[in-house]
């Protein structure tokens, strides 16, 4: 969706070198601040990401009258947690701008409450399907009012009597999982989810951090609604999603070694390093360990020669968000990659696919898009003006394409960058990379 605004220039720059720590994990901070608004006791979140996105979802619940303080110049969010049943009808719908986590975990939370909720968001968000959510939501007793298309805005009848379902998800979905999981927190009985593919486990981990039982198996979890969460101290890895962008920075340009700081690498979310590694890519682990029950590692990547794979389905739950510079990878790497299984990036912020598509193809690099994925043939990139449509990592993927292109690389309506980034271009000259805001005359 295009919201006009901002356009990045992104040139070839030297290596890139030093170290990075780049912002806080977008997922991990939206579950800080709802299960923090819904226990008891004071919720301390540093290394907090304040992007647009998890700033709404601080904004929906002060709305339903939770106070939460920061986030400050530390990256520190205070939430002053009303208990499970403390939450209070908002005056008005709640804006969830771009963040369809936001809308998608919120319909499950507030599925139970004893109030109407509305939940809306920007021109692109209000195009995101929904009935994944609302569906199964419906089957445990909520009432949740949709579009004609099961697109936003949702109303969220309250005043339900939610009862546990075992469902297996038709498509991995993390959003849709922890969505029922919430949910379950107030159903009668035992909620269970059973996902085809392994996705991003943090609200399960971070549910037991606030002292939730959480029955796991192989493929399943499990919550039992009537239990209460105690406030927790949580410490926020950097997101794996904004350190792909370096990563693959790294692997493509000449001479580069960069070292990525405190970086995630949670096993549900690592993809992105399996799929470089398998293409070739120097990626190595350094400094393992467990902050607030969630695997860190300091990340050292060495420019490496990559080459071109049929990507393993398996892999694509757990890289699902990193693709779109997974494939200016792809575009610089010797030979072909191809990409199935993927059909969910067709409804992301932007149609990921198509979009990626186009742009490869006006840099010169043959990008053939199908349904549910895409074979990119790798060669030189040349320079040109792509449209990242709004979508904040079709924005940033197209800057580290511009360190390799022939030309520069022109990126427009990147706005939303914001989201989940906020200062990438700051970031990305700090580390090497060319990237600059366009000039009058170059809009």
């Amino acid at each position: 969706m295009s919201t006009g605004g901002r356009t990045l220039v992104a040139e070839r720059g030297g290596a890139l070198g030093g170290s990075l720590r780049v912002p806080g994990d977008k997922s991990i901070s939206h579950r800080a601040v709802m299960l923090g608004a819904i226990a008891d006791g004071t919720t301390v979140v540093d290394g907090f990401l304040g992007g647009a996105d998890n700033r709404a979802t601080i904004a929906a619940f002060r709305a339903l009258g939770v106070a939460v303080e920061g986030p400050d110049e530390n990256h520190r969010v205070v939430v002053h947690g009303v208990g499970r049943d403390g939450l209070r009808a908002a005056e008005g719908p709640l804006d969830l701008g771009n963040s369809g986590t936001s809308m998608r975990l919120l319909a499950g939370l507030l599925a139970a409450q004893p109030f109407d909720t509305t939940l809306t968001g920007d021109a692109s968000l209000t195009r995101r399907p929904m009935r994944r959510v609302t569906e199964p939501l419906a089957t445990m007793g909520a009432v949740i009012e949709t579009g004609a298309e099961g697109t936003p805005p949702l109303t969220i009848r309250g005043g339900r009597v939610l009862t546990g379902i075992d469902y297996a998800l038709p498509v991995a979905s993390a959003q849709v999982k922890s969505a029922l999981l919430l949910a379950g927190l107030y159903a009668q009985g035992t909620t269970r989810v059973t996902e085809p593919a392994p996705t991003r486990d943090h609200t399960e981990r971070m549910l037991a951090g606030f002292g939730y039982a959480v029955e796991r198996g192989d493929g399943w979890a499990a919550v039992t609604g009537g239990g209460r969460l105690t406030a927790a101290e949580v410490d926020v890895p950097a997101d794996i999603s904004s350190a792909a962008f370096f990563l693959v920075a790294a692997s493509i340009i000449p001479g580069s070694e960069l070292v990525l700081e405190h970086v995630g690498v949670n096993p549900t979310r690592t993809g992105v390093i399996e799929i470089l590694c398998l293409m070739g890519a120097d990626i190595r682990e350094e400094n393992p360990r467990e902050v607030g029950g969630e695997p860190v590692a300091d990340l050292r990547v060495r420019a490496a020669e990559l080459h071109g794979i049929d990507i393993p389905e398996a892999l694509v739950p757990l890289a699902i968000d990193e693709f779109p510079v997974l494939f200016i990878a792809a575009a610089a790497a010797r030979g072909t990659t191809r990409l199935t299984g993927a059909r969910e990036l067709r409804v992301k912020e932007s149609d990921r696919i198509q979009v990626m598509a186009d742009g490869l193809n006006t840099l010169g690099v043959v990008a053939e898009p199908a349904e549910d994925g895409i074979t990119i043939t790798g060669g030189p990139l040349g320079g040109g003006r792509v449209a990242s449509h709004g979508d904040h990592r079709i924005a940033m993927a197209f800057a580290v394409a511009g360190a390799v292109a022939d030309a520069p690389v022109t990126i427009t309506d990147c706005d939303n960058v914001e989201t989940s980034f906020p200062d990438f271009a700051g970031a990305a000259r700090a580390a090497g990379l060319a990237v600059r805001e366009a000039g009058p005359d170059e809009y």
